[in-house]
């Protein structure tokens, strides 16, 4: 058996207490303290020590915190660079080019098979007729030549969701209110009193400018949860000089009307969670643009200077020398010197029209060689735009508008990977501004305008289903083709095997296909009309081909 530790006895016979132990030493971490020992970090990204790590120490904020307060320096510096950058104002135009177009078309969907549990008459039958009915009134209404779905009386519905997604890259918030304007309609005028109003995100703020508090974020009325329930919106904005008294009036906007029709419209670019308002896609990318801005400008200037001072002309004495050496030597041959030159004056040496300069003896006259730009100058300029087009989602080609350097396999995979992030970016557009915007002007065509398709019975559950009746996709710009031919092939070898639809592969290229197959079938009854032979895509046999007109 182990024998027991001896242990030191005090005065009374007694062991003593063991000695306490000094302090461990301990470390500082930011604001801190850690055990010796503990530093040994488990983590590379934690350490406060080392040349990369050991200046960095960024705050934790509320998304909130970090928006709000800085929003307006962020939002200046953003529409700078927009207005003045080409770079940056190229960028925005191919997002929006490329996600809205010149027509944001609807393709409307009604969920049939979820109103089919409220009334067995809703069918795929009725879906298609709804679905063709609304989207004509749709078009109607959403390009009238007289602009009367636009509160301002400006735009069409397309140039308007252009202008709130515009909004939304470079301020962070695309902002609208649904207004009722039954003053509007009239012989000759609207048909229906549901107008878009697209507000400058400026003018959601805060009443009175008030700081943030637990309800009030930035403009936005929030409850408990952190779900909107209404916005204060400045009746002009806080800079016109036009409207100075107004633009110190808020206006308390609630969200949605009490039946559930929806009154503002609100989108944004969600990165955290807990987040009231946008931030501009450039925020990222700002010190980049000016960087890139610097240093095209110190090129310029050098460039400038070099093509001032192309030439200069080198003499082997000092101006003083020359001088001194005229006046104090022979005075008739600084006569013969002076003669000589104004005689050059007065004749000037030409070889082909081209003036000779005359240079005084010993003078030769040496040239400037251009270096700038400066060879690293595209390499330099190609790596920030890199850098600027991955932060904008775009490809360095959409961005620069240069293809010299690609073939078709690394266009088509910078195409496919871009087109991910524009269709996401299209898709959360529709979702958070375009349907909720067509959602609401579809409750009041539903009890005024859709009578073939909407029964009154059927207008009653509306309110109730209003997302079902609402579904529907939006169709922007074509993806385009790298190479027509391969891909065109590749889609029917999809579309045979079952792989993809008619309706996905028109889509991808912004068309309708129900709109292809009618035309398509116009087409061909206008050739076999005319005794036209039909094409060999039609699939007809050749006997039936040389139809003649009767």
């Amino acid at each position: 058996m182990a024998e027991a530790p001896l242990a030191l006895l005090g005065p009374d016979g007694r062991p003593l207490p063991p000695a306490a132990r000094a302090p461990r030493p301990r470390a500082m971490v930011g604001d801190r303290t850690v055990p010796h020992g503990m530093e040994i970090w488990p983590y590379d990204a934690a350490r406060w020590d080392g040349q990369e790590m050991g200046d960095w120490f960024p705050l934790i904020r509320s998304p909130d915190d970090e928006i709000n307060l800085y929003r307006d320096t962020v939002v200046a510096r953003a529409r700078d660079l927009h207005r003045n950058d080409g770079w940056a104002k190229g960028g925005i135009n191919r997002i929006l080019d490329s996600a809205i177009g010149l027509q944001f078309r609807l393709a409307a969907k009604p969920d049939w098979k979820t109103l089919r549990r409220v009334d067995k008459a809703f069918d795929d039958v009725w879906a298609e007729e709804f679905a063709t009915e609304a989207q004509v009134a749709w078009a109607d209404y959403a390009e009238d030549v007289n602009r009367w779905a636009d509160g301002s009386r400006h735009h069409t519905m397309t140039q308007m969701f252009r202008l709130a997604l515009a909004h939304k890259l470079i301020d962070g918030d695309a902002l609208g209110v649904m207004l009722w304007l039954p003053e509007n309609i009239g012989p000759g005028r609207a048909r229906y009193a549901t107008a878009l109003q697209i507000i400058d995100p400026d003018r959601l703020s805060n009443p009175l400018e008030q700081v943030d508090t637990a309800h009030f974020r930035n403009g936005v009325e929030i409850n408990d949860l952190g779900a909107a329930q209404a916005y204060h919106i400045r009746r002009a904005h806080q800079y016109d000089m036009y409207n100075a008294m107004e633009a110190e009036i808020w206006d308390r906007v609630p969200r949605e009307t009490d039946w559930g029709r929806p009154i503002v419209v609100h989108d944004f670019e969600t990165d955290r969670a807990g987040q009231s308002r946008g931030i501009s896609v450039l925020a990222s990318v700002m010190p980049r643009f000016k960087m890139l801005t610097r240093y095209d400008g110190a090129e310029v200037q050098a460039a400038l200077l070099q093509t001032i001072l192309s030439f200069f002309i080198e003499s082997p004495y000092a101006q003083d020398d020359v001088r001194n050496a005229l006046e104090g030597g022979d005075g008739d041959l600084r006569w013969y010197q002076e003669q000589r030159l104004a005689f050059h004056d007065q004749n000037p040496i030409t070889a082909g029209g081209v003036r000779i300069p005359k240079l005084f003896p010993g003078e030769k006259m040496a040239g400037v060689t251009a270096t700038r730009p400066h060879s690293n100058f595209d390499a330099f300029e190609h790596a920030v735009l890199r850098n600027i087009a991955a932060g904008l989602g775009i490809s360095a080609e959409q961005l620069t508008q240069n293809w010299s350097k690609v073939n078709y396999s690394s266009a088509r995979a910078a195409l496919l990977e871009s087109w991910k992030t524009l269709i996401r970016r299209r898709t959360d557009f529709a979702l958070g501004f375009a349907t909720p915007v067509y959602a609401s002007w579809l409750e009041e065509a539903v009890e005024t305008r859709l009578r073939a398709a909407m029964p009154r019975r059927y207008a009653a559950i509306f309110a109730e289903h209003r997302t079902a009746f609402a579904r529907c996709r939006w169709l922007g710009p074509g993806r385009g083709w790298v190479d027509p031919l391969k891909e065109r092939q590749g889609a029917v070898l999809g579309l045979d095997a079952g792989f993809s639809t008619l309706e996905k592969e028109c889509a991808e290229q912004g068309e309708d296909w129900e709109d292809n197959l009618e035309q398509r079938a116009r087409e061909l009854r206008r050739m076999r009309k005319l005794g036209i032979p039909l094409p060999d895509w039609t699939g007809d046999e050749p006997a039936q081909k040389t139809i003649r007109p009767q």
